[in-house]
């Protein structure tokens, strides 16, 4: 399989880039998806001048093998906010983020709910509202291959 290093100089450049697209819809919640959306939405934060940074956990892949269920949990209480802006790293296949939407937009259905990443792929089942880049291969990100 083909690998793209994603390092941190070029994550910099496109964590600001983002930064600028998704403040017209000045959320009032950041919601990283956990382990994916943590470094991106940790800078993200930082650049909004956002506290209201929450996590939500899901797993759908170990490592590079996809599973065959969701496991979504942890899932924070946003029925507070108006605009809640999801961020993660990237949207593969869209059926993590797809049921991620599915089980806040029952949760909160007077929430608007919308989907902040790095990257994303052209076939995936959803489109982030925001996004940088469009994968075309497997991205090694720096946190994820830089420490052992």
């Amino acid at each position: 399989m083909e690998k793209y290093y994603y390092g941190y100089e070029e994550f910099k450049k496109d964590a600001q880039i983002l930064v600028n697209k998704c403040r017209d819809f000045e959320p009032e919640i950041l919601l990283a998806v956990a382990r994916g959306g943590l470094t991106l939405s940790h800078l993200m934060a930082q650049a909004m001048d956002m506290r209201n940074l929450y996590t939500i956990n899901s797993i759908h892949y170990e490592g590079e093998l996809k599973l065959n269920s969701f496991n979504i949990f942890n899932i924070p209480d946003v029925s507070h906010a108006k605009k809640v802006l999801i961020i993660d790293d990237i949207v593969d296949s869209g059926e993590t983020m797809q049921e991620i939407l599915k089980i806040l937009n029952e949760k909160f259905p007077t929430v608007e709910f919308k989907l902040a990443t790095l990257f994303y792929k052209t076939k995936a089942l959803i489109k982030p509202d925001y996004s940088v880049r469009e994968a075309n291969e497997w991205i090694d990100f720096f946190w994820e291959v830089d420490l052992d």
